[in-house]
């Protein structure tokens, strides 16, 4: 097994990304780069390359292995498994932001980028909402329930009082998907419908449901369901 040293330099994911910028790196050599070394078979590119085949070549589906989950595989101790963690959580956190910097929410992927953040790498299902004043802007996200691997609950009384509690002009619904089939259910359409005319009586407004499945998602509002 030749080292990563051995290689020509501008093979080297260092060298690559200062040559060529970091654009030019697969996922494999960016992971590379932060654990730094292979084992006594591979290199720390085919070490990533690796343990990304393992996950199909999805970050998402990375992003969800624990620490000791990586450090299942030979060549990756705690720091280089604490390393990898982090610096998904970085770029999680990174959309999130990017999201909540626009001035308002005008549509349901501007609302998506936001529940992204919470929702997208999650096992199990969550329910979320987003407050927003009656500019549309982001008052702030709520978790109102957590469930297993197919469904989780939306109580109505506890989503209606955080919304009063925050003088919220308007609620957006949402919850994941760990199956990554963002098709919503008869249940799904059932509590949306509940919590519209709810909101009617509140003069809260639903403005959508979003559900996310993976690195897509499903609009209530964009198909004509509310």
């Amino acid at each position: 097994m030749k080292t990563i040293k051995s290689w020509a330099e501008e093979d080297r994911p260092r060298e690559k990304m200062l040559a060529k910028g970091k654009e030019a790196l697969s996922n494999a050599e960016l992971i590379a780069i932060l654990i730094g070394s292979g084992n006594n078979k591979e290199s720390a590119v085919d070490l990533s390359r690796r343990i990304l085949n393992d996950r199909n070549d999805n970050l998402i589906e990375l992003s969800r292995l624990s620490i000791n989950d990586l450090m299942k595989y030979k060549g990756i101790g705690e720091a280089k498994a604490v390393s990898i963690v982090a610096a998904l959580e970085l770029g999680r956190r990174r959309r999130f932001s990017e999201a909540l910097e626009k001035p308002s929410i005008k549509n349901s992927k501007i609302a998506y980028e936001c529940f992204y953040a919470h929702l997208s790498d999650l096992d199990h299902e969550q329910f979320w909402i987003m407050l927003l004043n009656n500019a549309n802007k982001v008052i702030k996200l709520e978790k109102i329930g957590v469930g297993g691997m197919t469904g989780t609950t939306a109580d109505p009384k506890k989503i209606f009082k955080c919304a009063l509690e925050n003088n919220a002009a308007s609620v957006m619904l949402c919850h994941n998907h760990p199956s990554g089939n963002i098709t919503p259910s008869n249940a799904d359409k059932q509590i949306t419908n509940n919590l519209i005319n709810a909101g009617k009586f509140l003069e809260i407004k639903i403005l959508d449901h979003i559900i996310i499945g993976n690195d897509n998602y499903f609009s209530f509002a964009d198909e004509g369901l509310l």
